[in-house]
């Protein structure tokens, strides 16, 4: 057995990033990967706590202590298939979870003050080191059951939930209306935090388990809610929220002004090697131009960064709280500074100032913190300094995203609603108000944290089966 404990004699060490002036010219991670010896050592620094914080702050709950200790004593096989068991896409979770928020900022080790176990770069090596060594087994459908599931959406949720659906014997097709899989980590995370070819790998197992995709395909348009109703025994509605948030200021029509995920599915497609129009033609393409992004969050960081690799000549994050009191990675903030972009805090814009229809400069009210609201977190308030405007030849929105009108775009009316506007679910059954038809959890409203849609996935397609399963029974005693 490895000695296990070692946080005190031996240091934190995360993979070596590459030089900042190195990586601001592609899209590649800027991560390398551990050595194995370097992944046992530092998996050998975990105190194997009695009651694992790092487990209980894990949405998947992850048997992380466990697969730690199989990995410093050099079992990495075993540690793969103990990370594999709660999650669809370890090496994913590795790559893009907020470590900082989550196990790794609840590790005991962190709270002595000798760093934490570095969990995220660790499940990320063990599960790429699967992959390599074909350790990775195909998906094998269970028996047939004779009732098929459509899953309206596929990103993690809908992925999740038809690899656990298909496992149960379930026919599964997944119908998305763009023309790749993959959700927010297809066309929404820049390739330099999640790699591409790591999430086409997952979906061709999928693909390849039997599962049936539907690209391209516009709930709606191609067909109504009702009508897959009828192709169905159940739908699962796993379309997560794509709305940019809207902000009320002057100009914010302007050319030039343009939503978060509209410029980042831009940048991925270019990368796929897509043409696109809206990039070629500059309004997409932060290159050469002053760049300033609006929003605080993981996807402010994501457009800042990829500003960055597109050339831009100045890049600014404004943020309406400090640092402290951000919702976005530290580590985002941090890769983001040694990459070249200026954070202005306690900032917000005032206006988006035009000339002839197109953004010029951005004018911003300084900001100060008031007192908390009812969360906690101290809300800000316009100081009454003067405002400042900065140049701005393209802005970018990433102040978070609103759910679309399911009901009006599906033709489906009698699909109930929150006031927020995501699905309605039992909370029990995690059924929407139409029989048949469930919907993952709210959870996922809003978040691009990939484990969260994991584990809705799996929750989802558990109430599923054990619908279908009932509905199957029914049928044979009416017969």
């Amino acid at each position: 057995m490895a000695d296990m404990l070692r946080f005190v004699e031996r240091p934190q060490s995360y993979p070596a990033k590459r030089e900042a002036e190195a990586r601001a010219e592609d899209f590649r991670e800027i991560a390398e990967r551990y050595a194995v010896q370097s992944a046992e050592d530092q998996s050998g620094r975990c105190s194997q706590c009695g009651v694992p914080y790092c487990s209980v702050h894990c949405p998947l709950h992850n048997h992380i202590p466990d697969w730690l200790r199989l990995t410093a004593e050099g079992r990495l096989r075993e540690a793969y298939e103990l990370s594999n068991a709660t999650s669809t896409m370890p090496e994913i979770c590795g790559r893009i979870c907020p470590q900082d928020r989550l196990c790794e900022g609840n590790c005991v080790i962190e709270f002595t003050g000798h760093g934490a176990v570095t969990i995220g770069s660790v499940e990320k090596f063990i599960t790429d080191k699967a992959w390599e060594e074909g350790w990775v087994e195909p998906l094998v459908p269970g028996s047939p059951r004779g009732q098929s599931v459509g899953v309206i959406g596929a990103g993690p949720a809908g992925l999740s939930a038809a690899e656990y659906l298909r496992g149960h014997g379930y026919e599964v097709h997944v119908y998305d209306r763009h023309d790749r899989a993959g959700g927010l980590l297809t066309y929404g995370i820049p390739g330099f935090k999640l790699e591409k070819p790591v999430v086409t790998r997952r979906v061709e197992r999928l693909r390849a388990g039997g599962i049936v995709f539907h690209e391209g395909f516009a709930v709606g348009e191609d067909a109504t809610l009702d009508e897959l109703r009828q192709r169905h025994d159940a739908i699962l509605i796993a379309t997560g929220v794509y709305k940019a948030r809207a902000i009320d200021v002057g100009g914010h029509d302007a050319s030039g002004v343009v939503a978060a995920l509209d410029y980042l599915t831009a940048s991925n497609r270019k990368s796929f090697g897509d043409t696109v129009p809206a990039f070629e033609d500059g309004s997409l393409n932060a290159a050469g131009k002053n760049v300033v992004v609006i929003g605080g969050g993981d996807t402010a960081m994501d457009c800042v960064r990829t500003a960055i690799r597109q050339g831009a000549k100045s890049v600014k994050c404004l943020y309406r709280r400090d640092r402290a009191n951000m919702p976005g990675s530290q580590r985002e903030v941090a890769n983001a500074e040694e990459e070249g972009v200026e954070f202005v805090w306690l900032s917000a814009p005032a206006s988006f100032v035009e000339d002839g229809g197109r953004v010029t400069h951005v004018r911003a009210n300084r900001m100060r913190l008031g007192s908390a609201d009812a969360s906690g977190r101290r809300t800000p308030e316009i100081d009454p300094g003067a405002a400042e405007d900065m140049p701005a030849d393209l802005v970018v929105k990433a102040l978070g995203f609103d759910a679309e009108d399911l009901p009006h775009l599906w033709d489906a009316p009698e699909l109930g609603v929150t006031r927020w506007g995501t699905v309605l679910v039992d909370a029990k059954t995690l059924m929407t108000s139409l029989d048949g038809v469930f919907a993952a959890g709210d959870i996922v409203r809003g978040a691009s944290l990939v484990v969260w849609a994991i584990r809705d996935g799996r929750d989802v397609s558990a109430a599923m089966h054990k619908y279908l399963k009932t509905k199957a029974a029914n049928a044979r005693v009416a017969a």
